[in-house]
């Protein structure tokens, strides 16, 4: 199984969605892992740099750990658009080498999840964008919803784009970003009626991914 997570925009919980299918694929039994393919803002240790988030998929993923070039390719220092924080770095971000490190994911693993940077259209380079990831790459999307004001509208464009783009909107996860949001049960149910594709659960506020699990049904990813 391989899959595409997506968000309705930055930091409405990707990784924490992401990490969460990892545990919900490791409990099926699937050797799992994560990957960032591109990822800004991350900082140097003894290994060259690395990514907050990155490391968080690869402590959700089974054991052995692939190296970290595998999970996160393209490791980029300023916390900006890739575009913009490849360009101040002299970096080229092209697909080929993504790719051949998603490959050698795929080899060693039943399920690769695959996180996406920011939302659905983000420059990557000039005439790319990450949603080329996903496309290119023939992966079912899972849209991540930050269940916040505004989300039904970001939600259902991010949805048409998804679809536009000739991607599969395989499900989507609503996470509890803002606990203080009003309406929240309405506003969940008419995304339920709204969005083209099934709800994979609602992630509660403030817990973290290995009990989240709990609240995901990945039956309609299964068949």
């Amino acid at each position: 199984m391989r899959l595409f997570v997506a968000g309705t925009d930055t930091g409405i919980g990707k990784t924490h969605a992401s990490c969460t299918l990892l545990h919900a694929l490791r409990v099926r039994g699937l050797r799992s892992t994560g990957m960032k393919p591109v990822a800004s803002g991350c900082v140097e240790t003894t290994q060259g740099l690395q990514n907050e988030d990155a490391l968080a998929l690869r402590a959700a993923s089974s054991a052995p750990l692939p190296p970290y070039s595998r999970s996160n390719p393209v490791a980029l220092r300023e916390p900006l658009s890739p575009h913009l924080a490849a360009a101040h770095e002299g970096v080229t971000i092209a697909l080929p080498p993504l790719r051949t490190a998603f490959d050698a994911l795929c080899a060693e693993h039943d399920a690769v999840v695959v996180e996406g940077v920011g939302g659905w259209r983000v420059p990557l380079a000039p005439g790319l964008f990450a949603s080329e990831i996903a496309r290119q790459w023939d992966l079912p999307v899972i849209l991540v919803v930050g269940l916040r004001l505004g989300c039904l509208s970001h939600s259902l464009l991010s949805a048409e784009a998804i679809r536009a783009d000739g991607c599969r909107l395989a499900g989507w996860i609503g996470n509890r970003i803002d606990p203080s949001m009003e309406a929240v049960e309405e506003n969940i149910a008419t995304l339920r009626g709204l969005l083209p594709a099934p709800c994979l659960g609602v992630l509660p506020h403030g817990v973290p991914p290995a009990q989240a699990v709990a609240g995901l049904d990945l039956a309609a990813l299964f068949g």
